[in-house]
């Protein structure tokens, strides 16, 4: 394995962010990475201060078979024979890929408004606990048990990783799912996007600049792809 996905995957167990960037001609973004269950206000800030993108938080698909989290495309398809306007809200013309991740936006039930960092940081963590216990609870749990530990709407979007991961889709949620995992972590990660002044995307070489001044791990999707395969196989 690289020696900088090794370095990538020993920070993310120590609780360090690492930066990853997805590929030329997709997004372009990098994106200021945490496992999900390190999260603390802490790095909610610097998320919010040093990426200023939107805070969301990964899932792995092998969730569904014991909670059943919808694409909130399915969502909207669903409601649509009762609000027809959100027919032709559909994310069918995305211009980098083909489908939008995201799923339900979630706050736990112990948070107060569930913006601040605080509040933002035990939603993540609890949704981290939630995923630990959810993999490993055969009994059907889970799908009573997260009703009464998060409502939605909240402040928490959770992004759903394709069931095949890498070998279906190369976004930031299954890059970033695939890399906890590698990880041997819960299989969740809080993602932002980065940001620069001038109103766009930070550029890639401003990311690596931020990430040798911090002695983080820059990292891209390629690197990934190929350590995701060699370790899969």
């Amino acid at each position: 394995m690289q020696e900088s996905i090794q370095r990538a995957l020993e920070g993310l167990r120590r609780g360090d962010f690492v930066l990853v960037y997805d590929a030329p001609g997709r997004e372009g973004e990098t994106d200021l990475v945490m496992a999900s269950e390190s999260v603390t206000p802490s790095a909610v800030r610097t998320l919010r201060q040093d990426a200023g993108g939107l805070i969301c938080v990964t899932f792995d698909a092998r969730l569904d078979g014991h909670l059943h989290l919808p694409y909130f495309d399915e969502v909207l398809a669903q409601a649509a024979g009762t609000f027809p306007t959100l027919r032709a809200l559909a994310a069918n013309d995305i211009r980098y890929d083909a489908r939008s991740s995201f799923s339900l936006w979630v706050n736990h039930r112990e948070t107060f408004t569930g913006i601040t960092d605080r509040d933002r940081a035990l939603t993540i963590r609890r949704f981290a606990d939630f995923t630990a216990k959810a993999l490993a609870t055969e009994n059907g749990w889970a799908a009573e048990a997260f009703g009464k530990e998060f409502r939605s709407p909240g402040h928490v979007p959770l992004v759903k990783a394709a069931p095949k991961l890498l070998d279906e889709r190369r976004g930031h949620t299954e890059l970033v799912t695939a890399l906890v995992s590698m990880a041997q972590l819960i299989p969740t990660a809080t993602i932002c996007e980065m940001m620069g002044d001038d109103g766009r995307a930070l550029s890639k070489e401003d990311a690596k600049g931020y990430a040798a001044a911090r002695n983080l791990v820059f990292l891209e999707g390629s690197e990934i792809l190929e350590a995701w395969r060699a370790w899969s196989a």
